[in-house]
């Protein structure tokens, strides 16, 4: 399987490491460290010394109960950073849901817009399907990041969840995006109870079955920390552990804040030959 983008033909046959590149003050794990462009394109640089394949750069705080940015202070904190970015020969992605600065990105020349909100705000489709050549990540909440915490409950939330991915899969489709430039991603820990999670996670081959490259963002998630009780700086190894339980299930692109831990594990698990 491949996943199309801008500029790379991504081939998934081999995990992809997508490094998380918060351009915030207030993400839940990282806010703040990278705000400045220098701090930012320096720790770019970084994930891409650890081993990242793909750059993920975002400028608005998904945490549980944040509030949105304007566009106008999105656009200030990720376009210079896009920029640099995109002069460093690995895929670049801008995680947002504001079509301002989605079209914005794109006329930079971004490879990959990835969206927590699966372009339902007014206008990000229109404003992705007029850049049709780019890539997409389609990912699930109920709500937003203000309300999703009380929107949670499902009969049976592995079925509830692949049958909307597959919904709007074919709805931005049908706005003139190819369907191999379309990714999804089941949101773990956006509306989800932590059996939720899990459920998403042992349950995983059920959403190989769309047919679509799978991102999935297990990264230091309080999902994690309930289990294990360890504060969101202590959870990389469980956050590794979790990526390659996504990636023995099929998973084909880890969103991470650990890259070089991930990489490494990665390159374990391949050298013993596990399935």
């Amino acid at each position: 399987m491949f996943w199309q983008t801008r500029r790379f033909r991504i081939d998934l046959a081999r995990p992809q490491v997508m490094g998380i590149v918060n351009v915030t003050p207030d993400s839940f794990s990282d806010g703040g460290r990278h705000h400045e462009v220098s701090a930012a394109l320096s720790h770019c640089e970084r994930l891409l010394g650890e081993g990242a394949d793909i750059l993920d750069i975002g400028g608005e705080s998904t945490r549980p109960g944040s509030s949105s940015p304007t566009a106008e202070d999105e656009l200030a904190r990720v376009l210079p950073v896009l920029r640099g970015a995109l002069t460093l020969g690995v895929p670049v992605s801008v995680d947002t849901s504001s079509p301002l600065v989605m079209r914005a990105a794109l006329d930079l020349g971004v490879d990959i817009v990835n969206d927590v909100r699966a372009l339902q705000r007014e206008g990000a489709l229109a404003a992705v399907a007029a850049h049709a050549n780019v890539g997409v990540c389609l990912m699930h909440m109920r709500g937003g990041p203000d309300t999703m915490q009380a929107l949670s409950g499902y009969a049976d939330v592995v079925a509830e969840v692949r049958a909307w991915l597959a919904h709007r899969r074919e709805q931005v489709h049908a706005a003139g995006l190819a369907l191999d430039r379309i990714a999804v991603d089941p949101g773990i820990g956006f509306a989800k109870a932590p059996d939720d999670n899990w459920a998403l996670l042992q349950r995983q081959a059920e959403l190989l079955t769309l047919g679509a490259p799978l991102l999935l963002g297990w990264s230091r998630k309080s999902t994690l920390g309930l289990l294990t009780g360890r504060p969101v700086h202590e959870r990389q190894a469980a956050s590794v552990a979790a990526a390659l339980a996504c990636v023995q299930r099929g998973g084909h692109v880890l969103r991470v804040h650990d890259v070089a831990a991930t990489v490494d594990a990665l390159a374990v698990w391949r050298s013993a030959g596990l399935p």
